[in-house]
């Protein structure tokens, strides 16, 4: 099996630059031991978590100037992990959270890039029993989460499990079709929901059509 090939990057915050390895391009893939498989991801899908998509880059962005201090954080289905990457540089309490067995290692090798200290992580699934270890959050974040008919259910359950009793959600969702499912779900957990369009985008090659979704207990 040939190697995968990387795609190194500089993305700017204010004054803080992070740098960026992530796959060349979503054909790679690599997966010799048949560890994803195993975890029921497909060659197809394999390569998802290691590119970076819009909606992480508007995460990151709203998250850079969002008011986190003293919140306990964490970062649902991380991928690459930009949104932690940039909450570490912030010296934010960020811990990291995905179901592909690379993202750790990216994440790692990220954070080294970017001579910053290491990311808490978690590998789990939202369908596994959930992790005591994994605790409790003030904070929980994600981006372009809701693309598979059951996420809405097992997300927001996920979400209740790991939320305290007052807590903030905030999701980046490209208009797919799972988001009203999803908040319905979360309103029975007790939150209420705000959503509003991105003011800036200009650091994407396209206009983003998603909503930024803020959901409150």
């Amino acid at each position: 099996m040939k190697n995968i090939r990387f795609k190194y990057q500089t993305i700017e915050f204010g004054e803080d630059d992070i740098h960026l390895r992530t796959l060349k391009d979503r054909q790679q893939y690599k997966d010799e031991d048949k560890i994803a498989e195993k975890l029921g991801i497909s060659s197809a899908s394999w390569s998802l978590f290691g590119v970076l998509w819009p909606s992480s880059e508007v995460l990151a962005n709203f998250i850079y100037n969002y008011d986190f201090k003293n919140k306990k954080i964490l970062e649902v289905g991380c991928g690459i992990g930009l949104s932690s990457l940039v909450l570490n540089r912030l010296n934010a309490d960020i811990t990291a959270t995905d179901y592909h067995p690379e993202a750790e290692n990216f994440l790692d090798i990220n954070t080294q890039l970017n001579q910053d200290d290491e990311i808490p992580f978690v590998r789990t699934s939202w369908s596994d029993k959930f992790t005591e270890k994994l605790g409790k959050f003030d904070l929980i974040i994600g981006s372009d989460l809701l693309y598979e008919r059951n996420h809405a259910e097992l997300l927001s359950a996920f979400i209740n499990a790991h939320a305290n009793q007052k807590c903030k959600v905030i999701l980046v969702n490209p208009n797919r079709g799972h988001q009203r499912k999803f908040t319905n779900k979360m309103e029975e957990y007790g939150f209420s929901c705000l959503s509003f369009e991105p003011i800036n985008t200009v650091y994407l090659d396209e206009p983003y059509k998603g909503k930024i979704f803020k959901y409150t207990r």
